[in-house]
């Protein structure tokens, strides 16, 4: 069974940086695409970026462009997320997902991911 885990989160200045990491246990890292979601308070989870691991290909969601950065370590079987000049609307529990690669994925999507973490809190002061 796939397990993952998401850490780094806590309470950042507006303007920082924070790296958020998602550990992936229980099976191949290399062998599933990878998501990071997050879920303010009172909204829905939305899409945050992903990445293909066949060729390592990664998808922002428009509004962050630029400030988040996905990376991975295939020797430690984590993926990372970088938040670069955080911002209050940043505030979220931040959620790392996993699919099965080569299995059709909406990559965008709540349902395209058959693994989720729990969650780490990001909270963004100003």
């Amino acid at each position: 069974q796939v397990q993952l885990v998401e850490s780094g989160g806590g309470s950042v200045q507006a303007g920082g940086s924070l790296r958020l990491s998602c550990a992936v246990s229980g099976g191949t890292f290399s062998s599933y695409n990878m998501g990071w979601f997050r879920q303010a308070p009172g909204k829905e989870r939305e899409f945050v970026a992903a990445m293909r691991r066949s060729d390592g290909l990664t998808y922002y969601a428009d509004s962050l462009k630029g400030r988040f950065t996905l990376s991975s370590d295939n020797a430690k079987n984590t993926m990372y997320l970088q938040i670069d000049s955080p911002k209050s609307e940043d505030t979220a529990v931040y959620y790392c997902a996993a699919h099965p690669a080569g299995a059709l994925w909406l990559y965008r999507s709540n349902n395209g991911y058959t693994y989720w973490g729990q969650g780490t809190q990001v909270t963004v002061s100003s």
